[in-house]
C-alpha cells in the first residue's frame, strides 16, 4: 500500500488551516500566525495511501488542500467501518489522539491523490494557552467537529438506510460521483448490494421528465 509523503515547502499566506483559524477566531488576523506557518507541513498522499494508522500516536490536526479520503475504523478482523469521508476545505484529527498519551481511533486512507496540511497539535494549544483569539478559535473548530459527529449519530440511529442515503446525497452532491458504491455502503452501514437496490428504488421512482410541447408550426417558404 502506498505511504504518505511528508513535503517540505516554504511557508504561504494561502494555508487551509491558518484560513480556517482566522475564520472561527473572528479575527483579521491572528496573534503569532507566522508560528503557526513556520510549523505547518504539507503531507502528499497518493491514491490509496496511508495517511496514519489506527491506534498510533499522532497529535496532530490536518486540513485538505486538495483531493479525497476516508476515516476508517477496523475491528479485529481487519474489516472497515468508515466513519466520515474529508475532503478540500475541510479539517480533521483523531481526537483521542490529541490527549496527552492517547491514540488514534481510526485510520485515515485517500480515496484520490491528495495533499493536506499538518501542524501539531500541542503548538495550537501553546498558542490558545497565550492568546485569546487562539482560545476562541480553538473553541469554535471544535464545536463545528462535534456538531458533524452528533448529526452522523443521529442519522444513524434515527433515519432508515434509504433515509440515510438520500440525506448523503443533498448534504454532499459533489461526492457521490467521487466515492465508490462500495465505500458509501460502509459508510451508510449498507452492504454494497443493499445500497444498490435503494438507488434502483429511487430511480424507479423518480418522475419521468416533462416532454417539452413543441412549439409553434414554422412557415414553410413558397
Amino acid at each position: 500500500m502506498p505511504a504518505s509523503t511528508e513535503v517540505n515547502r516554504a511557508p504561504t499566506s494561502s494555508w487551509v488551516l491558518l484560513d480556517l483559524f482566522r475564520a472561527a477566531s473572528g479575527t483579521a488576523e491572528l496573534a503569532e500566525s507566522a508560528a503557526l506557518s513556520n510549523e505547518l507541513r504539507l503531507c502528499d498522499v497518493g491514491r490509496g495511501g496511508t495517511l496514519f494508522m489506527q491506534d498510533s500516536v499522532h497529535p496532530f490536526v490536518y486540513a485538505v488542500r486538495s483531493g479525497l479520503l476516508k476515516l476508517v475504523y477496523l475491528d479485529e478482523a481487519g474489516d472497515e467501518w468508515i466513519k466520515s469521508f474529508t475532503f478540500e476545505g475541510r479539517y480533521f484529527a483523531s481526537i483521542a489522539a490529541l490527549v496527552p498519551g492517547g491514540r488514534a481511533s481510526f485510520m485515515v486512507r485517500a480515496i484520490e491523490d491528495s495533499v493536506v496540511e499538518r501542524v501539531d497539535y500541542r503548538l495550537l494549544e501553546g498558542l490558545a494557552a497565550r492568546h485569546l483569539d487562539w482560545a476562541r478559535a480553538l473553541l469554535v473548530l471544535t464545536q463545528q467537529f462535534a456538531a458533524r459527529k452528533e448529526l452522523r449519530e443521529k442519522e444513524l440511529l434515527t433515519l432508515t438506510a434509504e433515509q440515510r442515503y438520500i440525506a448523503f446525497t443533498e448534504q454532499h452532491p459533489g461526492l457521490v460521483k467521487r466515492i465508490h458504491q462500495k465505500d458509501l455502503a460502509l459508510h451508510l452501514g449498507l452492504t454494497p448490494v443493499g445500497l444498490n437496490r435503494i438507488v434502483a428504488r429511487l430511480r424507479r421512482a423518480a418522475p419521468a421528465p416533462r416532454a417539452q410541447s413543441p412549439g409553434p408550426a414554422r412557415p414553410t417558404g413558397a
